[in-house]
């Protein structure tokens, strides 16, 4: 934990320096295939600096991210047979079993899960490697991966333009579960259209 703290530290002292939005751009990019700290921690701190360029950060932070995802994507897809077993290791709590039941998933519901993992506060990276591996058609893991990241950073951004400071303790308090929150309104929705149907 103090080693993921000191990670979280270095991410957010990049905001302080001119190098903030293109470290932002890649640090967007390595979360979503293998870097462990996630990219809002960077945009909150430009975004809280300089509110009026928000967009443009969560503009950076989302292509960025959707570029890492189809990294993670190829990843899963070319090179599984050799990550696989480090990939357990790497990332807690994830067993072979329950991997595959992220298969399962994608096989049901494919954009709603890629869209959900890329707007809530789910480790992405679990999901852009998954679609590699369990082959999902790209064109819609790319589309769902840029709704649901564009979504997750333009509404940061949109806090920090109207509301500024304010803004970063909601956020820091909030985020998460006004995440989950949406999540599960989502999923009634779509369950509800299926029951309808």
């Amino acid at each position: 934990m103090k080693s993921f703290r000191r990670l979280y530290d270095w991410v957010l002292s990049w905001a302080a320096t001119p190098y903030g939005v293109p470290v932002l751009g890649v640090l967007a990019f390595a979360e979503a295939s293998f870097f462990p700290v996630p990219p809002d921690v960077l945009l909150m701190a430009l975004a809280l600096a300089m509110p009026w360029k928000s967009y443009r950060f969560a503009l950076i932070a989302t292509l960025g991210s959707v570029a890492g995802g189809a990294l993670g994507y190829l990843i899963g897809w070319g090179l599984w047979d050799t990550v696989g077993p480090y990939f357990y290791q790497y990332v807690p709590g994830v067993s072979a079993a329950g991997f595959n039941q992220v298969g399962g998933l994608f096989e049901q519901y494919g954009f709603w899960i890629i869209f959900f993992a890329g707007f809530t506060p789910i480790p992405y990276k679990i999901f852009t490697i998954a679609a590699g591996v369990f082959s999902v058609n790209f064109p819609v893991f790319m589309l769902a991966s840029l709704v649901g990241r564009g979504l997750r950073f333009f509404l940061v951004a949109a806090m920090f333009y109207y509301f500024g400071q304010p803004a970063r303790k909601l956020i820091e308090k909030y985020f998460n579960l006004l995440s989950i929150l949406l999540l599960i309104a989502l999923i009634g929705v779509i369950l509800l259209f299926k029951y309808l149907s």
